[in-house]
């Protein structure tokens, strides 16, 4: 089936008790995961009032001079915690960056938690106080979201409905707010240079809070490329490599990008708010047997989710 826009689930039917509507929303999400990777989901606990807290909060962030930025820009943590300048992640495959920068906000633990010294330190922003808070709310409400789509995810694939918990409690998962800038004079910047080159997500799902603009598309398999659009209640959830792999390719990552928008629009901006659900590194990424058959026979290597996330972060050049 080829969709010619994404499909729309409702999470509270699988929460909501009734064991029809749950295995209908679990076959719905792995139909559409096994076909296009993307879905637009609605009841996922956010709010509009935390969402428009945390695009306004952004929007002074980036608003700052570059040199006010660079100041959260941490050098040795490959761009996994505080500002990553413009221009400076490209996807894989090429050497053009993309016309963006962006912040990244990660778990923060108690200080009591074995887990403490699992991760870098979050960088917070001196100058605005308030984005520590409203960041942190709602990357627990979208990591929550995330491990309730999960558990379906682990019911199609025929696993234990917990199956991740375990997986993602503390994982490396990253909230990242990012500015798509303007672009006063077009002909400055390489020709080649968009504002998110075709690329598929390295973690296990993205949760893609309502963007400020147009631009997404998702490579449908017959090779078209389709605008990704979501009501004002909703968000796009889909699938990442880690999962793709995990999945023997039953769950598709798909490639997607955010285009550039008509050149009399360019010096306007963008933004959107990811959130990048990692598990934790020592995840173990090994197709599942029962995703093997003769019919699609085992296609990735063996690697932890530390290891691939490193080998990504090279190919995004934001490592050495």
């Amino acid at each position: 089936m080829l969709y010619d826009q994404i499909p729309s689930l409702d999470l509270a039917d699988f929460v909501s008790g009734d064991e029809t509507l749950k295995q209908q929303f679990v076959q719905n999400l792995g139909a559409a995961y096994h076909e296009i990777g993307f879905v637009a989901i609605k009841n996922h606990g956010l709010n509009d009032a935390d969402t428009e807290k945390l695009y306004a909060t952004i929007r002074k962030f980036f608003d700052l001079t570059d040199a006010q930025k660079q100041a959260y820009e941490i050098e040795g943590l490959a761009g996994q915690r505080g500002y990553t300048g413009k221009g400076k992640e490209h996807a894989k495959g090429r050497n053009t960056g993309d016309l963006k920068e962006f912040y990244h906000v990660g778990q923060e633990l108690d200080p009591k938690d074995p887990d403490y010294d699992l991760y870098p330190k979050n960088v917070w922003v001196n100058e605005i106080p308030e984005f520590k808070d409203i960041s942190l709310l709602v990357y627990r409400t979208l990591e929550n979201a995330g491990k309730t789509m999960l558990r379906a995810i682990a019911l199609y694939l025929e696993l234990p409905e917990d199956y991740f918990e375990d997986k993602v409690h503390n994982g490396n998962s990253i909230l990242r707010p990012i500015h798509y800038f303007p672009i006063e004079n077009p002909d400055e910047v390489p020709a080649d240079a968009v504002r998110a080159a075709e690329h598929g997500d390295i973690n296990l799902i993205t949760l893609l809070m309502g963007a400020s603009a147009d631009g997404l598309e998702v490579l449908r398999r017959d090779g078209k490329w389709i605008a990704i659009t979501a009501l004002p209640n909703q968000i796009v959830v889909n699938v990442g490599d880690m999962l793709d792999r995990l999945s023997n390719h039953k769950l598709k990552s798909t490639i997607h990008r955010v285009a550039n928008p008509p050149r009399e629009m360019m010096h306007t901006s963008r933004y959107s708010i990811p959130f990048f659900m990692h598990p934790r590194g020592e995840m173990d990424l090994t197709c599942l047997p029962n995703c093997i058959d003769a019919e699609n026979p085992k296609r990735y290597s063996d690697i932890t989710a530390g290891d691939f996330l490193d080998e990504r972060l090279v190919e995004l050049g934001l490592k050495k």
